[in-house]
């Protein structure tokens, strides 16, 4: 079969994002568009400001992918865009401009649920490394500022289908990060200054146990029957743990103090921040980690061994975690388990893994049709 071109775009929170893969296993061009300077002084994406950000950038990011992969628009052979999920203003820049840029081209348009793009995101590279081939049945892990997911992904020719068998009741791993490093004025985005400051602490300082999940999920959406086999996460008592810690250990000061002396930085360097951070604090910090990446491995590990699973995947904007990979591949090892993550650059958001997404889809004759919107809390199935 020729080459195929598809030319993807992603808006879903806070990056601008456009990229160029080939035929599902090829990245030819990525182009990310940060907001992080943006946000960074309200500790957390503003959602109005990010669809005015997006706005902005949508125009430029594209072409620059264009350009970057030595293509023109008329040689793109079709267009992906996110549907969802994801903050529905942002969803909407980048689908009304990818509607556009088809109508505008007659290039059929592939409408891409963000969270498989973040499976495909490990299957492009595992691609791109001569590795065509994995052992069914697979454990999707899906973790980022926003979403905490596993998935039992199949593949049946070229279509994927997934089942979820756990996802988070409440915040998502990568949003207990950010609210975290927001509370001790560590500065946002949270995961990568959490990641580096918890290398110059003592994990084990603090204990952070986590409750067992044994009640049904309130939201009767949720709610599946074989609720006995799911394993579920909740990452909002760790918040209140690390809060409760802070005023019991009369921390308030110190957190003060660090506040006024990064003020003076638009985006305080980690070095800086490391520098404002007294022993307790690091310590927390790196407790706080462990605990975290503890219930991310053993509840995943969990899931393998009661689904029977061949091999893990781990993606997702946490994926990037340097504590998470290095413990997940050797307890995984462990227990004979293959476990693959996706470079860093494509554990974030990025447009490659939208574009990889929508080649299966492309192949099947999948389009979207004129009446495609933004679904801000679109499921993956």
């Amino acid at each position: 079969m020729a080459d195929v071109f598809i030319l993807g775009i992603e808006s879903s929170c806070d990056e601008t994002a456009a990229a160029v893969v080939r035929s599902g296993e090829e990245l030819i061009s990525n182009v990310v568009y940060s907001q992080i300077a943006t946000h960074q002084p309200y500790g957390g994406v503003v959602p109005e400001l990010a669809s005015r950000e997006h706005l902005r950038a949508i125009v430029p990011v594209v072409r620059k992918a264009i350009e970057d992969a030595s293509r023109t628009y008329e040689t793109i052979d079709a267009l992906a865009v996110t549907k969802g999920p994801g903050l529905a203003g942002a969803l909407l820049v980048g689908l009304s401009y990818a509607k556009a840029l088809s109508y505008a081209l007659d290039k059929p348009l592939i409408g891409v649920n963000h969270l498989e793009g973040h499976i495909h995101a490990v299957l492009l590279e595992e691609r791109q490394n001569g590795n065509h081939e994995l052992e069914f049945p697979v454990l999707a892990l899906v973790v980022s500022g926003g979403h905490t997911h596993l998935f039992l992904a199949e593949r049946r020719d070229a279509a994927w289908t997934y089942h979820d068998v756990g996802h988070t009741r409440d915040d998502a791993a990568g949003e207990a990060f950010d609210k975290v490093a927001k509370l001790l004025e560590l500065g946002y985005p949270g995961g990568p200054v959490i990641d580096y400051l918890a290398q110059h602490g003592n994990p084990q300082a603090v204990k952070f146990p986590f409750a067992q999940i044994k009640h049904r999920d309130r939201n009767p959406q949720n709610r599946h029957a074989d609720d006995a086999q799911r394993v579920d996460f909740s990452y909002s008592g760790i918040k209140t743990a690390v809060l409760r810690y802070v005023e019991t250990h009369e921390m308030r000061a110190n957190i003060e103090q660090r506040r006024r002396v990064l003020a003076g930085a638009t985006v305080p360097s980690r070095e800086q921040v490391l520098a404002a951070c007294d022993p307790p604090t690091l310590d927390l910090v790196a407790s706080f980690q462990r605990a975290v990446v503890n219930d991310l491995i053993n509840k995943t590990l969990s899931a393998a061994r009661a689904h029977g699973v061949s091999t893990v995947l781990v993606t997702g904007g946490v994926a990037a975690n340097s504590e998470l990979r290095s413990s997940f591949e050797r307890r995984a090892a462990e227990e004979g388990l293959p476990v693959l993550f996706p470079s860093r650059k494509l554990s974030t958001d990025n447009a490659a893994m939208i574009a990889a997404a929508a080649y299966p889809r492309f192949l099947a004759g999948e389009y979207a049709d004129p009446e495609l919107s933004a679904d801000a809390g679109l499921r993956l199935r």
